[in-house]
């Protein structure tokens, strides 16, 4: 397949591994690399994992047999946590780990300058969907990108265009109903953050939508293996495996299935019916992939599917890494002189060579040793991960030696090898002193300037005292225009999900540009690059995720004029933050809890409604979330508002505080202005209402 340079590279299949077992499950099965967490900061929290013997030794397992392996520390970290985070770097760089992923741009700043020579991958809960993003990705120094799970195989294929960094995508596993990284529907109704590695999963309960299934935020898992090739030829370098909390049955049978896929070789239908009964959601889909939504990609963990995993199914896969892989070709080379010690030498492809020696030998009595003797011995290499590609024997005649010192010598040279193969160079690792200034919040009227989002351009007249109003991307400029001429200070609120969309934003920021309208919010890196590109001044969001003074800084250097912070943060945390990049809260809105590409309220069988007013989606207990549309994606939001008027005394250390207006009426947006600018009715809003993670913060890993 390599050898015609029209066809696509043979993709990296790239392995879960949760825990020691579904390490070897991994290797043995045939994957080229895996992917695993340490005991911390790993967004499988509640995986096995690995601590630090065990992580040794699996480096150690893994590169002994040619497989590279990846250490996940892709969660966001408070400021207290970027020391024990690059401490962990620090011992990976030691083994070393062939890459690391991230999600912090704070971690990812602070370990480029530790660790410049260890390769950092962007992780999918970096929400990288479009090309502007994932050359901002390459531009800052990532050598790979994972690109989010929902975008199609054409919407790949024109990043690949546009960059020619790695891409690694997805190819068999759980789909998450949210963008990963965009969602805090676990942290806010639980305290347990999918950005902590601690996704108690609540949208697989039963939400509703009028004419959906019942579990509208319940997906199919993904299965493209049957067509790996195509994710190659759309520019993808590694094709990963989800399933860190899955059991080592499934990972073999997974990984089986990839290999033998990627490599051209037809799959066995039992395989893949195994694979389908170890785990499933009502059966598999490619709707991302091919560009196809809606109600077909929906699914649930139905009792078909559980009763499916029958022990019969367990002890056939089982069968896939009972035994080593012999994976590693080994070159051997014996010699036999008289009044020499026997030597037998081995070495690999990469350039490993090592040598193991004997008694000199006996003159032979009745049968010399032979050549076909020899290779018989030598290339019995069973129970190791090598394979015996070539045997050449230097003989001289009439000389004999024990079958068994074949054997000895047999099993010291491959050890030997194993150890060389395993034993690598560490990655330099300099600590660096991270010690931001501290902030310092200057205030002129004494008072927190405040912002406000709208999602339409109606808007009541207190807006005009607003210090920035972020308006729809796609309103009409001239109304844009219209309205700054009114006193309104216009930015534009560019959409969190831009897939496919990139050049349709681009046109738009182009004509806005034009009417004098020259700041934007950009919740996504992909947009702030965009907006960039343009030469407009970017405002950040709270869904860039930015926990720590690190992070900061990183926007800072990247051309942010200001940012706010992750709401997962407790209000508490904004005393710990320096560095001189000004950042805010949002303090009032029904917060995003999730961003989908597929809209919940289009799950019916007459998909798409069109919407003119949010509609609902209902929990089990009948609490009712809006749903808005924004871009290409939907926001299932908060079924309350967040509401801090009456505590804006205790909102300390930001510059600027933020109000976000989504199902509110006219009315409604005036007098909740009125309360935040001028104190008016402050106590308490009509009807129910949250304080979000303000006074709580995360739930620790």
């Amino acid at each position: 397949m390599n050898g015609n340079p029209m066809q696509p590279k043979v993709p990296e299949v790239l392995a879960p591994a949760g825990g020691p077992e579904s390490l070897q499950a991994a290797v043995r099965a045939g994957a080229d690399a895996v992917y695993l967490g340490a005991s911390a900061f790993s967004a499988r929290a509640n995986a096995k994992n690995f601590d630090g013997q065990a992580l040794k030794e699996a480096v150690y397992y893994c590169h002994a047999r040619g497989v590279k392996v990846y250490l996940a520390l892709n969660t966001l970290l408070q400021e207290n946590e970027l020391l024990p985070a690059l401490e962990l770097l620090q011992y990976a760089c030691t083994l070393p780990v062939d890459a690391v992923l991230v999600q912090d741009m704070g971690l990812f700043l602070l370990a480029k300058r530790c660790a410049p020579g260890m390769p950092i991958h962007a992780s999918t809960q970096m929400s990288l969907h479009t090309p502007a993003g994932v050359r901002a990705a390459y531009a800052s120094g990532m050598a790979r990108v994972v690109l989010s799970r929902e975008m199609s195989l054409r919407e790949i294929a024109e990043v690949h265009t546009a960059c020619p960094v790695e891409l690694e995508a997805f190819v068999h596993g759980a789909l998450c109903m949210s963008v990963s990284g965009q969602c805090y529907f676990s942290s806010m109704l639980g305290a347990r953050s999918g950005n902590r590695g601690l996704c108690a999963q609540p949208c697989r309960l039963p939400f509703s939508t009028p004419g959906g299934t019942g579990h509208d935020l319940s997906l199919k898992d993904l299965s493209m293996i049957e067509r790996i090739g195509e994710l190659a030829q759309a520019g993808v370098v590694s094709a990963k495996i989800e399933g860190r909390m899955k059991r080592p049955e499934y990972v073999a049978a997974a990984v089986r299935a990839c290999r033998l896929s990627a490599d051209g070789h037809a799959l066995p239908p039992d395989l893949m019916r195994n694979l389908g009964a170890v785990f499933s959601r009502s059966g598999f889909t490619t709707g991302y992939l091919d560009g196809h939504l809606g109600r077909e990609m929906f699914g649930t963990r139905t009792k078909e599917d559980v009763t499916g995993a029958t022990e019969a199914v367990f002890s056939d896969l089982r069968n896939l890494y009972r035994q080593e892989m012999q994976r590693v070709p080994v070159v051997f080379s014996l010699k036999v002189h008289a009044g020499e010690p026997v030597c037998l030498t081995a070495r690999d492809h990469d350039g490993h060579e090592t040598f193991a020696q004997g008694p000199v030998p006996e003159p032979a009595l009745r049968r010399p040793v032979t050549a076909e003797r020899c290779t018989d011995q030598l290339q019995k290499t069973g129970g190791t991960p090598f394979g015996v590609e070539k045997i050449s024997c230097d003989l001289e005649d009439g000389l004999s030696i024990p079958v068994s010192l074949l054997n000895r010598l047999r099993r010291e040279v491959l050890e030997k090898l194993e150890w060389l193969r395993a034993v690598r160079e560490p990655v330099a690792f300099s600590m660096k002193p991270f010690s931001p200034m501290p902030h310092r919040v200057y205030l002129p009227s004494g008072k927190l300037p405040l912002r406000a989002r709208f999602s339409g351009i109606d808007l009541p007249e207190a807006a005009k005292e607003c210090e920035r109003v972020y308006l729809p991307y796609a309103a009409a400029p001239e109304k844009l225009a219209a309205l700054r001429k009114e006193g309104v200070r216009v930015a534009l609120d560019l959409p969190r999900g831009m897939f496919g969309m990139e050049e349709a934003v681009r046109t738009r920021l182009q004509a806005a540009k034009e009417a004098g309208i020259t700041h934007v919010w950009a919740g996504n890196l992909g947009a702030a690059a965009l907006a960039k590109e343009l030469g407009m001044t970017v405002h950040g969001g709270f869904s860039l995720n930015v926990t720590n003074s690190a992070a900061l800084e990183w926007y800072s250097d990247f051309g942010l004029t200001d940012t706010e912070l992750s709401f997962e943060l407790a209000l508490s945390a904004a005393a710990q933050l320096g560095g001189t990049l000004p950042r805010g809260w949002v303090l009032y809105g029904r917060l995003p809890l999730m961003l989908t590409r597929n809209c919940p309220a289009a799950n019916s069988e007459k998909g798409c409604l069109h919407c003119t007013t949010a509609p609902e989606l209902t929990d089990r207990k009948g609490v009712r979330f809006p749903v808005q549309c924004y871009g290409a994606c939907s926001e299932v939001l908060n079924s309350v508002p967040l509401w801090m008027a009456d505590r804006l005394n205790e909102v300390k250390h930001v510059d600027f505080g933020v109000l976000r207006f989504t199902t509110e009426t006219k009315e409604e947006q005036q007098r909740v202005l009125e309360a935040y600018l001028h104190g008016k009715g402050v106590s308490l809003p009509s009807g129910t209402f949250t304080r979000g993670l303000y006074y709580k913060g995360w739930v620790m890993s």
